[in-house]
């Protein structure tokens, strides 16, 4: 959930501490019903969907992280050879501010090969490099044999009841996804299903894992240690390991915040489907007061 190492939040220029716009219950936004629009082959247009958190006139990372594993898949896809790959690990760091505005998403492999792989795709705003993410691609093989090592599963998301996560962020992505936590939030420690009904990219199908990654971001949010309108606390990245892929619409979040002492923090996020763990996520923190006047 960054704020590019700029300035205000969610309190800035009078935005108060509810999202902008309004939402049906389909959370459709002036009539969009995706985060993003195909231009051309690589270029892509937000909707107000794709609103930030920390400034709702800048892009929440979590749908933009999904539309680049989007844009690797798409990469993939045009590869003989490639199905037998599946993504690993996948990182990103932020570079800039991410103006709520076009995008350009460019893909290559930096160490081919026919087992193990990686990707590196770079996202183009204005000119500019905002995020540069990486992917490790692994050969996919049977080892249901020694599977093991996972945490419990989590309670099901049709059991535990929905949180108004807009009553503590602003801007349209927050209010695009239905959050529920399965215990009441606490300060540095929540665990909440995540999903949204809006397409990724308006009339195209998104892999599952693309689907998923487009909402990992959102656990910098879910559990604040600290209120966002006295404190910042962007993270500058989103490094997700996976030891199977996910499945399904929802996306678990078990999540653990940390402050240090001198400005940085980590939050560390085992990630869930309906039908286990997959992986886990962490994101560095830049820790620091919010500025008045």
């Amino acid at each position: 959930m960054p704020d590019p190492l700029g300035a205000g939040g969610p309190d800035r220029k009078g935005k108060g501490p509810l999202s902008t716009g309004t939402h049906d219950r389909d959370g459709r936004l002036g009539g969009h019903q995706s985060y993003f629009e195909r231009i051309d082959a690589s270029r892509y247009k937000s909707t107000p969907h794709a609103g930030g958190a920390w400034d709702v006139d800048e892009m929440h990372f979590s749908p933009l992280g999904g539309l680049v594993v989007h844009a690797v898949d798409r990469y993939l896809a045009g590869r003989p050879g490639a199905e037998g790959l599946a993504i690993a690990r996948i990182s990103f760091d932020i570079l800039g501010r991410l103006a709520l505005d076009e995008c350009e998403i460019t893909v290559e492999s930096v160490r081919p090969g026919r087992t193990i792989e990686l990707l590196e795709a770079v996202v183009v705003i204005a000119g500019r490099p905002v995020v540069r993410a990486r992917a490790w691609l692994l050969a996919s093989a049977d080892t249901e044999a020694v599977a093991g090592g996972a945490a419990e599963v989590l309670t099901p998301p049709e059991e535990v009841a929905a949180w108004d996560m807009a009553s503590v962020w602003p801007g349209g992505y927050i209010a695009s996804i239905d959050v529920r936590p399965l215990a009441p939030p606490r300060p540095g420690r929540t665990t909440a299903w995540i999903a949204s009904p809006l397409e990724l990219v308006a009339g195209e199908p998104s892999s599952a894992l693309a689907s998923f990654v487009a909402l990992v971001d959102t656990a910098n949010g879910i559990a604040v240690r600290e209120s966002p309108t006295e404190w910042m606390f962007p993270n500058v990245d989103l490094t997700l390991h996976l030891h199977r892929q996910p499945r399904g619409r929802w996306t678990g979040l078990d999540t653990t915040v940390t402050f240090g002492p001198a400005g940085h923090g980590v939050t560390s996020t085992v990630l869930h489907d309906v039908h286990g763990p997959v992986g886990h996520a962490q994101q560095i923190l830049t820790v620091r007061p919010q500025r008045r006047g």
